[in-house]
């Protein structure tokens, strides 16, 4: 339940309260959850990548992973850029094949790389 709660978290994130930040809604989350749940995860990278099912809050999120990517997560409220960082490294310690998927399929010449990165290790 916990799980499907994130992900509605970072779906949430696609109806911006202020069009300056994403919805907080769900911001305590426990983003671990998901990430310990390889199942779990998994299905959440297919429904992303389209193939797979998704649930209601996994096509919404779905949405706003291109913005988030190019922008390295600008509307991102501090809360919503920690779960987003935990979520990242969960797909690229656990399932590194899904997230080199991910990227190509969203930055395919690798154009947002570096500023993802960069946002990726920061601790903002």
């Amino acid at each position: 339940m916990k799980t499907i709660v994130l992900l509605c978290t970072l779906a949430a994130a696609a109806y911006a309260a202020p069009a300056d930040t994403y919805n907080a809604q769900y911001d305590n989350f426990n983003a671990q959850e998901l990430v310990e749940n390889s199942r779990l995860l998994k299905n959440y990278g297919r429904c992303f990548l389209s193939k797979g099912p998704c649930t209601a809050e996994g096509s919404d999120f779905k949405k706003t992973i291109p913005e988030a990517l190019r922008t390295s997560c600008a509307k991102c409220t501090p809360k919503q850029r920690e779960l987003v960082r935990t979520v990242v490294h969960g797909f690229q310690t656990k399932l590194p094949e899904i997230w080199t998927e991910l990227v190509q399929q969203e930055d395919p010449k690798g154009k947002y790389k570096e500023a993802f990165n960069r946002f990726l290790q920061s601790s903002d």
